[in-house]
């Protein structure tokens, strides 16, 4: 069983289901040539994909082209089903910075012949997660600079506020399609900049002064 590692709480919180949004931020879905929607557009990955800071991404085989996304990501600590949007936030453990890493050869074979993203998605290391912080600890989720440096460089820069959808529009809407229960990991989508890793590239993705998340590179 694979828990959360908290900041500043000896929570033990198993993690669920992680369900990821993709087109979150108008400037990624434009470098990617893919339209907005009006609701958000879901996928999975598998709770094998998780690694934690100081871990290390391992570009499969089966892929030549591994892509960063940097992620805020929502834990949730109650079960709830058509949650209204007003009632959302009662819904939220805490927060962390995640990466989504994309087999990005395998998604674009996938896109070409409509296949499902299952397989560019859900290797393993494919879902690196900071330690969380408790919601107390967040004034406002909307409002958090989120970054990403590969070796140094920045690569990604955003903030939680260039986000199509709010937290609570995204809780609501996953809670009509599937329940969501104690433990869930919701990644928000990532901003514009997006790009390649390569064997010996260390990344270091930041959500504000919150949590940070380190992870290195190699080759299987």
């Amino acid at each position: 069983m694979t828990t959360y590692r908290f900041q500043d709480s000896e929570q033990q919180v198993p993690i669920g289901k992680i369900i990821c949004l993709a087109r979150t931020y108008k400037e990624h879905a434009r470098e990617m040539n893919a339209m907005v929607t009006e609701d958000p557009l879901l996928f999975l990955k598998p709770t094998s994909s998780i690694i934690f800071n100081k871990g290390m991404i391992i570009i499969p085989k089966r892929s030549q082209c591994l892509h960063h996304e940097v992620e805020m990501g929502i834990i949730l600590g109650k079960k709830g089903k058509n949650i209204r949007v007003e009632d959302a936030m009662d819904h939220v453990l805490g927060y962390l910075v995640a990466l989504d890493i994309t087999a990005r050869d395998i998604q674009s074979m996938a896109k070409k012949n409509g296949w499902p993203w299952a397989i560019a998605k859900g290797f393993d290391t494919f879902a690196p997660i900071s330690d969380a912080v408790l919601k107390n600890k967040v004034p406002d989720p909307m409002d958090l600079d989120l970054n990403l440096k590969i070796n140094g460089i920045v690569t990604q820069q955003a903030n939680t506020s260039q986000m199509i959808y709010t937290v609570e529009r995204i809780i609501s809407f996953i809670s009509e399609i599937m329940t969501l229960e104690p433990g869930d990991l919701i990644l928000t989508g990532t901003p514009e900049g997006v790009g390649e890793i390569k064997e010996g590239d260390r990344l270091e993705a930041h959500l504000g002064s919150l949590c940070s998340l380190t992870v290195d590179v190699k080759r299987e």
